[in-house]
C-alpha cells in the first residue's frame, strides 16, 4: 500500500491509448507513481479516483510526453516520479534511467553498473517491479545473450518499444531509411 505524511496515498488515475493498447497511468501528490500495459495494473489502482488538481496536471503531461516518444520525437522523460520501493530497487530504476535510448544492457551489466556484480537476478527482480515502464526503461535490459526476457507487459510489448528506439535512432543518425549521412570534407580524414 502507498502511503504519504498525510496517511494512505490517495491515487488517480486515467487511462491513454498508445501504439501498444490502453495505458494506465497513475498518479499521487502531483507525481506519476505507475504506468501500466494491458491491465495489469494492482488492485489498489482499480480503487484510484479521477485526477483533479496537480494530479490531473501530471497525468496530461505524461500523455503528451508518451504520445511524443511513440511518435519518435521524445527520448527520455522529465516527469516527476513517486516511486515506492526498497532502497535497492531505487538504485536499480535510477540505473535504468541512465540506459541510452535505442540501447539495451543484460541484467549483469546492470548489476556491475550498481556496484553489485553478483547480484543479477535481484537486479531482475527490481526490475520487475518498476511501477512506471518506459518512463523508467526497464524494457532496455535483456539477457547476457542479448535474448528478450521477462517484462511485465508482454514480450510482444518489449520486443515493439525496442524496435521503435532502434528505428528512431537509425533515422536520427542518418537517412530515413538508416542509412549514414556522408559527412562533410572538412570532417573526413
Amino acid at each position: 500500500m502507498m502511503t504519504s505524511s498525510n496517511g494512505p496515498a490517495r491515487l488517480s488515475r486515467t487511462v491513454t491509448d498508445s501504439p501498444l493498447g490502453p495505458l494506465t497511468l497513475v498518479a499521487l501528490d502531483g507525481a506519476l507513481a505507475g504506468l501500466y500495459m494491458d491491465g495489469r495494473a494492482p488492485d489498489a489502482v482499480d480503487a484510484a479516483g479521477a485526477a483533479a488538481g496537480a494530479d490531473a496536471a501530471v497525468l496530461a503531461e505524461t500523455s503528451r510526453q508518451l504520445a511524443e516518444y511513440f511518435d519518435g520525437e521524445r527520448q527520455s522523460f522529465d516527469v516527476p516520479l513517486a516511486l515506492d520501493g526498497t532502497v535497492f530497487q531505487h538504485r536499480v530504476w535510477d540505473a535504468l534511467r541512465g540506459i541510452g535510448y535505442g540501447e539495451t544492457v543484460s541484467y549483469g551489466q546492470l548489476a556491475d553498473q550498481i556496484g553489485r556484480p553478483t547480484a543479477a537476478r535481484a537486479v531482475g527482480l527490481a526490475n520487475g517491479r518498476n511501477p512506471v515502464s518506459i518512463i523508467v526503461p526497464c524494457h532496455r535490459v535483456v539477457g547476457s545473450d542479448g535474448s528478450l526476457t521477462g517484462y511485465g507487459g508482454g514480450l510482444d510489448n518489449k520486443q515493439r518499444l525496442l524496435e521503435l528506439e532502434r528505428r528512431v535512432s537509425r533515422v536520427s543518425a542518418g537517412w530515413p531509411d538508416g542509412t549514414p549521412r556522408p559527412r562533410p570534407a572538412a570532417a573526413r580524414s
